[in-house]
């Protein structure tokens, strides 16, 4: 029966799974273009101007964000990127603020009607008629959430190696470098892309999924009506966000950004640096995997207590 009541499930969801898909690839081979575009055209003139000027290129980035431009770079993912890298700018693809509210809104979207949309509908009444534990309904949805969340990082490292293979090798375009008075070197080694270094970062990306899913499926053991709990869901997870952005550029609220999820968030941290941990206070670091991962089994766990013990209400 478990089985059949995850078949059902993917098959009410093949259609969103593979508009969600088909966008994260889309966005990330289209990133592949911008970060071609960047270091191809941009850095050129800024290092043309940073050399005329006999400034570093780095005065003349820090120049670029500062004051409002703040807020970009740390959306884009704080002073660590830097735009003459085109691996790091090709990084900012993963944490861009538009991937990271498609992967909240599938999330999000699918655990809040897991159980209070089924309430909501009647259907769940209909289903418990059947010899269906609750907790079989409960283990469906997390075997659900194992088979479509790497699905969703896999097309988004399809969508980077895709737009890899269409842009080919990034070269500085020698017209403009002919046009300027002064004489820009390339550096081939910060030009280069490596898709494949971003293959351990999907595990992140998965964990974060996992752990807004988590969450949002133990609010909608909860609840009753489908647009409550999305509803409320989505003001927590905006907030989170929030806080952690602002977090960035406040130092009085520097100290919430570890209650958020999106403070383990760290893509590009690992394909950049292999370092899996984050700072929590001054001297204790925390793996990011563990928490988020641990946060979505803890909410899991709460679905399961609450559903296997709350009486339903009859439909309306």
């Amino acid at each position: 029966m478990t089985l059949t009541l995850i078949r059902k499930q993917l098959r009410d969801l093949r259609l969103a799974l593979f508009v969600v898909g088909l966008l994260l690839a889309a966005f990330e081979c289209l990133w592949v273009k911008i970060t071609e575009r960047i270091s191809g055209k941009l850095v050129p003139l800024l290092s043309g101007l940073a050399a005329a000027s006999r400034i570093g290129f780095g005065q003349v980035q820090n120049t670029i964000f500062e004051g409002p431009g703040k807020i970009l770079r740390t959306l884009i993912g704080g002073e660590s990127v830097n735009l003459d890298n085109a691996m790091q700018v090709l990084s900012i693809g993963y944490v861009h603020p538009l991937v990271q509210t498609v992967l909240c809104v599938w999330a999000i979207g699918r655990a809040s009607g897991a159980i209070a949309g089924e309430i909501d509908r009647g259907t769940m009444e209909l289903l418990l008629a059947q010899p269906v534990p609750r907790s079989r309904v409960v283990l469906a949805h997390l075997c659900v959430d194992v088979l479509t969340i790497p699905i969703l990082c896999l097309c988004m490292w399809a969508g980077t190696f895709l737009g890899t293979w269409l842009v080919g090798p990034i070269r500085m375009d020698p017209s403009e470098l002919k046009k300027m008075p002064f004489k820009v070197e390339a550096d081939e080694s910060k030009l280069e892309l490596r898709p494949a270094a971003f293959g351990p970062s999907l595990v992140n990306v998965a964990a974060l999924v996992f752990a807004v899913s988590g969450t949002t499926l133990w609010l909608s053991a909860r609840g009753r009506f489908r647009g409550r709990v999305l509803g409320t869901v989505v003001v927590i997870t905006l907030l989170q966000f929030l806080i952690n952005v602002v977090g960035q550029m406040w130092d009085a609220l520097e100290w919430l950004r570890p209650f958020t999820v999106f403070y383990y968030y760290q893509p590009q941290q690992i394909a950049m640096s292999a370092r899996w941990t984050v700072a929590w206070g001054e001297w204790a670091t925390v793996n990011v995997l563990a928490v988020l991962f641990g946060v979505g089994a803890a909410g899991y766990a709460l679905a399961l207590w609450t559903f296997t013990r709350r009486d339903l209400p009859a439909p309306l």
